[in-house]
């Protein structure tokens, strides 16, 4: 296991918003995306107030507003109607407010947490400590569980745990990379929660986000085109200026 995690982080060092590459630990399948945050958008809706909820609207929007995306994934978990669970903040506006309520589903295993980009970079924080002081929030989504927070493990996982199913998630690297993962739908083995967050330590985050699980997908190039499940929010990856 020790190998393998070496060797898929030498492969991914030199990518920067490139096309997701595909890579196998521990027999897992993942898709992984690394990106700076300037390149880094969470979109919901248009000018017009109007949901974008599937890939080929995002990406017409995008490049609309003269961003091009390269790539994109859904983003955090979400209601009825496509409705984000918790904070939505998208080009400095907050749609949906911070959720603080108890509850149960993933969303609500605390610490749960806010993936959020602002001018001096990215980051992934607890319910709690949203928002943070002096930054001026660009764009942020709010999910969870919160997979790692200064390099530990979510205190409820456990490495022995049975449920292995698709997922992906975002986190950011010591270095202020973002890192996207999520696992290929025909992997012949699906991670637990355990395995998941270690998945991202091992990519150098000290922290990252569960974003959603069987819906999950994540497409580049021509297949943005494609028609893409229904989701709430969306992270795009956009063509560098």
């Amino acid at each position: 296991m020790k190998t393998i995690v070496i060797s898929l982080i030498t492969g991914l060092a030199c990518l920067a918003g490139a096309a997701p590459e595909k890579r196998t630990v521990d027999n897992v399948v993942y898709h992984v995306l690394r990106a700076r945050p300037e390149v880094v958008r969470i979109v919901w809706k248009d000018a017009q107030e109007k949901q974008l909820r599937t890939f080929p609207e995002v990406a017409r929007h995008l490049r609309e507003n003269g961003t091009p995306p390269t790539t994109l994934m859904n983003g955090g978990i979400f209601e009825p109607g496509g409705i984000p669970s918790g904070l939505l903040v998208q080009d400095g506006k907050e749609w949906r407010p911070l959720n603080r309520k108890e509850g149960a589903g993933n969303f609500y295993l605390k610490p749960n947490g806010v993936f959020l980009i602002g001018p001096k970079g990215a980051a992934v924080v607890r319910t709690e400590e949203y928002p943070p002081q002096g930054i001026v929030v660009r764009h942020a989504v709010q999910s969870g569980p919160l997979l790692l927070r200064h390099g530990k493990v979510h205190p409820a996982f456990r490495p022995q745990s049975t449920s292995r199913l698709h997922r992906n998630g975002v986190g950011v690297t010591t270095k202020g990379e973002v890192v996207f993962a999520m696992t290929d739908f025909h992997s012949p083995k699906f991670p637990n929660l355990h395995e998941f967050a270690m998945l991202f330590r091992a990519l150098g985050c000290e922290d990252a986000l569960f974003l959603d699980g069987d819906l999950s997908q994540m497409r580049s190039g021509k297949d943005l085109e494609k028609n893409s499940n229904s989701f709430g929010s969306m992270i795009a990856v956009v063509a560098s200026e």
